[in-house]
């Protein structure tokens, strides 16, 4: 033994530790898989060993290879044995990595339960902390439910240490167990109050965690967290219970009076500007929820607009944004006191941080008013001309757009400007949101009729420089508003003042550069302005116009024919036929102009948002059913090359292989090469070539004079607007509007101030401001007989949300069935039919002492409730108030049996009838939040003389009574105490028989080794590229199937692909396949398998009879994918399918058990014998259990009763027990003699 010792240690001198592993991986990082493949088969070879300090060793290792991201799953029964080791440092090994590689779906979860359980009540501390700590990161449902109670127990601890752990983690088992949130509330409510502070905190941050999603269950706790609020200096104990009351504030109206004094005194007095956030966070929701209001809430707001100006003021970026943030939420209520502070948040949009300048634009958006919007307008323009960044600049753009748009343009008076606006923010360079300008311009120049001349003039200035605006159009989309300035013209031609020339602008030849949509467009609204011009000209009689106009459509709308657009190309076509047609009849000399125009006859409005989803289905109508036949697989990958409108790649090919034969002559290539030459020698802003020689300097500067002037023709007279770099950019088209307003405010001043009259005028409100255009508010089309309906659908918590099913009642008081399951052992003694009969007696004897008790202290309430009543007069209310408070809620005065009641003096308010017995006493909550202070020390008064005088002789009578029951009790006690010895001798050798039996079964439990990992995969085959392990499942609803789960593990370091897993079928046995399959045809994997890397497959086979254990023949085929070639490969194999994988380890009770061994329909008996393997007997029974799929009824030391159904339903009976020598029998009894006996057999395989 002490040389083994020796070898081992020997051995650990040479295994590399933590250390070395990280080193080595430092080294190789070339070649740094494969080293790690290297550590992870020494890793393997040292999990193999004995000794448990290499097996921690190999865990820390797997550890830190876990969190390079490799998988060790593989390695978790060995995880688990460093787990239940004795030593505190290997312990915590096991525990780091179960923290980190195991999850819910960790199969061998199932088998820590017990050690957990061990570790939480052992009497070191630091074994019980490493447990929590490990278990709160892969609870799992069944967790949570086996060990609640171990870990409620703990929350009573003596150790601060150990109570604080066991708090957290009691939030982990409510979201995985949420049936013991009621059995462990009033633990976790009395922690509030626990004298640690640490505990404190945790408790604080468990309940406000639970609160966070269901806040309504936690009212009634806010009397003792308004407690903690006032007296707890822990910033963050305070942070938690602010939040949490700025979640309940809004159920309870009444709280935010409570809070604002001491949340105001927080805010003067608290130097953590954290504190200070989450206080102004929660007077935002105090005066949010007053919905009748409370006075002096306005120097609240006051002071917290002051503080978070400081806040924003800071130079620190995070405490700037939380400022803008707070303050974004005092606008929503408060505008006015924000928009004072309107210089600040200006200031903020030249932040270099781009966060605090959007939040920033979000609060000029709601700071906006009818006086300020041109002003503040004006600024974000200037601010975005000089901003930096294309996205920055879309989100001002796209801010402007809302600040002005918002509410149905609320705060427009004057549209002629908005729509200048529009018009300027189209010459912002590279913005993505020329959609939004267009829908705007769409809008304002539908729903603002007055506005629409002016409009339309602006869209025909955008459309006569569309040519500028069209070469930018694949560097950006600001090309989209052409689309709006091409419909606003063509809709509202009649306000055009020279159609024709707008015609003319929407004609030239780059409009073909514009995407399809926006020249569908310009085709469709081209027809509407030449409608508009024949009208105009055959009013005239102007003929010649009428064919010059008409020649100008036939001429030029070919160009859009050939658009590669098709809509574009259908419309055009279609315009071009009706033009020919047109010009047939002109040169008739008949008049259409009334034919054509009654094309575009009528007014287009909006369709409302829901629209579509009002249309009714019509009867007969079903939309899901194909119109055709569904097409075929064949079909669609035939699809490409019968289509249409999809390019054969292959007539491509063939087309540029004919541009690249095609070769040109010497001549021609020649002559275009002096072409390029003498086009590149006139193109000023080409660069020549011929400058200096590498690494030398320029010696001459060179002169701009002396770079050619090249004269450009432009057949269309260029009309620029104003550019940024312009002189013209500080004077906009919009400013005029600003300053027309300020002249106009002026001048209202002056005329008041002229006004001679005593009384003070009211600043100018928002009403009194001149609206010169109105906004036509329009709901949209629908479709007939259908309304416009709110919002669809509320929001709720999502189903996958643990905390949805915490939304649990607290208030109601705990049920028979709500208590945590306990795990107790059974004990069978001789005597167990008379004990439980004792037992009941003395139960019922402790309840009937204890309900005396509870008696004897509601009387002596009663009396001395009744004595204040008495000694109070007229003025004696509020006394009698606050003793009905004291009372716990459900319980009355009684009086005491027995007794005589007590005459009421007139003298005293109460009357007879007036008793609180049938009042029931206030909520605690409500009367904490009436206003009245807590009834902490109810002081009673002295009587006064003339209500002492008459109650003398009432007082003489109670007492002489109380002296007679005084003694009378005394007397009843000292018999009682004598019963209860003599019973206590008779019956303590008893109890004292079973507590020892109780020890000795407890004993043989902590005695007993822990048991060795255990799984239920076998090897089904293995090469040297792929390994298979499998294991079987059946479903007891499908008798005749059985699943068989297979474990693809790859040896290889090349992919293997193309898996196809295939059993030949027997007789008994068929596998299923996919249809149509033959039974020669195997099942296709649905994975590929990259290196050193493994996958799980389910097949299913139908058995029929499951007496006999089936062997069946099959072969895995798969594909071996290297760079140069790929290589078939075949691996053939065995299935073993025992008669125990059709075993179902059903629990049975040990009455049904007994009536199955007594009804005789178990007629076949089976027993074998396991000779003494030193192996303890609690391990051969867990064998018996795992392995042969069996549920323990009932045990008795060294002997247990086993049952278990087979899926076609067989009953099967077991009876396991250790003889004298240390063999093992087990004996057995089932209706099928046949399948017993292969069961039997394969228990003595696998349990021996």
């Amino acid at each position: 033994m002490a040389l083994k010792k020796v070898k081992g240690s020997l051995e650990r001198v040479f295994d590399k530790n933590l250390h070395d592993l990280v080193r080595g991986i430092r080294n190789h990082k070339d070649d740094e898989a494969k080293f790690i493949a290297q550590c992870i088969d020494e890793i393997k070879q040292e999990l193999r060993q004995d000794n448990i300090a290499v097996k921690a060793n190999a865990v820390a290792k797997l550890t830190y290879l876990q969190m390079l991201g490799y998988d060790i799953s593989w390695a978790a029964f060995n995880v688990i044995e460093v787990m239940s080791s004795n030593k505190f440092t290997f312990k915590r090994i096991g525990y780091l990595a179960a923290s980190q590689s195991f999850h819910e779906e960790t199969e061998v979860l199932m088998l820590t339960t017990n050690m957990i359980r061990k570790d939480l009540s052992s009497q070191n501390q630091y074994d019980a902390a490493i447990a929590l700590n490990g278990l709160s990161c892969f609870m799992t449902p069944d967790l949570a439910r086996d060990l609640a109670n171990d870990v409620m127990t703990l929350m009573t601890s003596t150790r601060p240490y150990i109570r604080k752990r066991a708090v957290l983690i009691m939030y982990k088992i409510f979201l995985k167990f949420p049936e013991a949130l009621r059995p462990a509330f009033p633990r976790l409510k009395e922690k509030l109050e626990d004298p640690d502070p640490g505990v404190q905190s945790a408790a604080v941050n468990v309940i406000c965690e639970l609160a966070r999603k269901n806040p309504k269950n936690y009212l009634s706790l806010a009397p003792v967290f308004f407690k903690l609020m006032t007296s707890s200096t822990n910033n963050w104990v305070l942070i938690k219970i602010i939040k949490l009351f700025g979640a309940l504030t809004p159920l309870e109206p009444r709280l935010g009076k409570k809070l604002i004094e001491p949340l105001t005194n927080l805010i003067h007095s608290t130097s953590a500007m954290s504190l200070l956030y989450e206080c102004i966070n929660t007077v935002i929701a105090v005066l949010i929820s007053l919905s009748s209001g409370m006075p002096n809430h306005n120097a609240s707001i006051q002071l917290c607009v002051q503080k978070l100006r400081i806040l924003i003021e800071d130079s620190d970026q995070n405490l700037k944004y939380l400022g803008l943030l707070a303050m974004s939420k005092i606008l929503k209520t408060h505008p006015k006191s924000v928009q004072a502070h309107k210089d600040l948040i200006l200031q903020c949009l030249d932040d270099k941080d781009e966060s605090i300048r959007l939040r920033a634009l979000d609060l000029l958006y709601g700071m906006v008013s009818k006086k300020n919007l041109m002003e503040i307008v004006r600024k974000l323009m200037i601010h975005m001309d000089k901003a930096e960044g294309s996205m920055y600049r879309d989100e001002l753009l796209s801010k402007i757009v809302q600040i002005c748009s918002q509410n149905n343009y609320q705060y427009i008076t004057n549209f002629e400007w908005y729509v200048s606006v529009l018009v300027e923010l189209t010459r912002v360079e590279g913005t993505r949101h020329g959609s939004v300008i267009a829908s705007q311009m769409l809008d304002v120049a539908i729903r603002v009729k007055a506005i629409r001349a002016f409009a339309v003039e602006q869209m025909a200035q955008l459309l006569e420089n569309s040519h500028i605006v069209a070469s930018s159009a694949q560097r950006n989309g600001i090309c989209e508003v052409l689309y709006a300035a091409a419909w606003i013209a063509g809709e509202f031609s009649e306000h055009l003042r020279d159609p024709k020339g707008t015609l003319e602008d929407m004609l030239r030849q780059k409009v073909t550069s514009l995407p399809g949509h926006i020249q569908a467009v310009f085709v469709q609204n081209i027809m509407k302005l030449y409608a508009a011009i024949l009208v105009k000209y055959e009013e005239d009689e102007d003929n010649d116009g009428i064919r010059e106009v008409s020649d100008l459509l036939v001429e030029k709308l070919p160009m859009f024919v050939q658009s590669g657009d098709l809509e574009v190309q259908e419309r055009a076509c279609c315009i071009l036929q009706l033009m020919k047609y047109v010009k047939k009849l002109q040169d008739k000399d008949v008049s259409c102009a009334d034919e054509v125009s009654a094309l575009f006859a009528g007014e287009l409005n909006p369709v409302a948002p829901k629209a579509q989803r009002k249309v009714a289905v019509p009867e007969g109508l079903d939309l899901d059913k194909w119109i055709n036949d569904p097409p075929s697989e064949s079909s669609d990958e035939e699809g490409p090359a019968n289509s249409l409108f999809i390019p054969d790649d292959s007539r491509m090919m063939n087309e540029s292989l004919t541009r690249q034969v095609e070769e040109l002559s010497d001549d021609e290539l020649e002559r275009r090469r002096e072409a390029r030459r003498a086009e590149t020698q006139n193109n000023p802003h080409y660069l020549k070539l011929g400058g200096p020689a590498k690494g030398s300097k320029y010696q001459e500067v060179v002169n701009v004079e002396d770079i050619p002037v090249a004269n450009i023709d432009l057949s269309v007279p260029l009309y620029v607007p104003a550019q940024e770099n312009s002189p013209e950019s500080t004077k906009r088209l919009s400013d005029k509007y600003l300053e027309a307003e300020r002249q106009a405010r002026k001048r209202e001043k002056k005329r008041r101030h002229g006004k001679k009259s005593k009384r003070r005028h009211k600043s100018e409100s928002e009403e009194d401001m001149p609206v010169v255009h109105k906004v036509d508010i329009m709901g949209g089309e629908m479709p007939e007989g259908a309304t416009e309906s709110g919002d669809e659908g509320n929001q709720e918590l999502d189903d996958n949300d643990p905390h949805k099913l915490l939304d649990i009642d607290l208030d109601r008081p705990l049920e028979a069935d709500e208590k945590l399951p306990v795990r107790t052992h059974r004990i069978v003694s001789p005597s167990a039919e008379e004990r439980p009969v004792e037992e009941k007696k003395k139960h019922h004897r402790k309840d009937k002492e204890k309900e005396k008790k509870k008696k004897e202290k509601e009387k002596k309430k009663s009396k001395k409730e009744k004595k204040r009543n008495k000694s109070g007069d007229d003025s004696a209310h509020p006394s009698l108030l606050i003793a009905t408070e004291l009372m716990s809620p459900g319980h009355e005065a009684i009086p005491s049996p027995g007794e005589e009641e007590e005459v009421v003096p007139p003298s005293a308010p109460v009357k007879k009838d007036s008793t609180p017995k049938k009042e029931e006493p206030k909520d605690d909550l409500d009367f904490w939040l009436s206003g009245q202070d807590a009834p902490v020390a109810v002081e009673v008064t002295a009587p006064e003389a003339g209500a002492a005088a008459d109650v003398d002789s009432d007082a003489e009578d109670t007492s002489r009574h109380k002296k007679k029951k005084e003694k009378k009790a005394k007397k009843e006690k000292k018999e009682k105490k004598d019963k209860k010895e003599k019973k206590k001798k008779s019956k303590a050798a008893d109890e004292d028989e079973e507590i020892g039996r109780r020890d000795g079964f407890e004993e043989l439990a902590s005695d007993a080794p822990a048991l060795p990992p255990m799984s239920s995969y076998r090897l089904l085959a293995e090469d040297s590229n792929i390994k298979m392990t499998y294991e079987t499942r059946v479903q007891p609803q499908q008798g005749q199937q059985l699943i068989v789960s297979v474990i693809f593990t790859s040896l290889a370091q090349e992919h293997l692909k193309s898996l196809e897993f295939n059993v030949m079928d027997s007789l008994n046995t068929k596998m299923d396949r996919l249809p149509g399959a033959t039974t020669h045809d195997g099942v296709p994997v649905p994975f590929q398998l990259p290196p050193n890397s493994f996958n799980e497959g389910q097949f299913a086979f139908q058995v029929q009879s499951i007496n006999v254990a089936q062997k069946l023949r099959g072969t895995l085929t798969y594909t071996i994918k290297t760079e140069e070639s790929s290589t078939s490969e075949k691996l053939d194999f065995k299935l073993y399918l025992p008669c125990t994988a059709f075993l179902i380890a059903t629990p049975c009770s040990s009455d049904a058990f007994a009536r199955l061994l007594q009804g005789g329909d178990l007629s076949s008996k089976y027993s074998i014998k396991l000779p003494n393997s030193g192996v303890p007997f609690s391990h051969i029974l867990a064998k018996v259990c795992f392995y042969g799929h069996f549920a323990i009824v009932e045990q008795i030391d060294q002997s247990a009763s086993l049952y278990s159904c087979s899926t076609q339903g067989h009953h099967i009976c077991l009876l396991v027990k250790a003889n004298g020598g240390g063999d093992v029998s087990i004996d057995g009894k089932c209706a099928d003699g046949s399948l017993l006996s292969n069961v039997m057999e394969e228990i003595k395989v696998t349990a021996s």
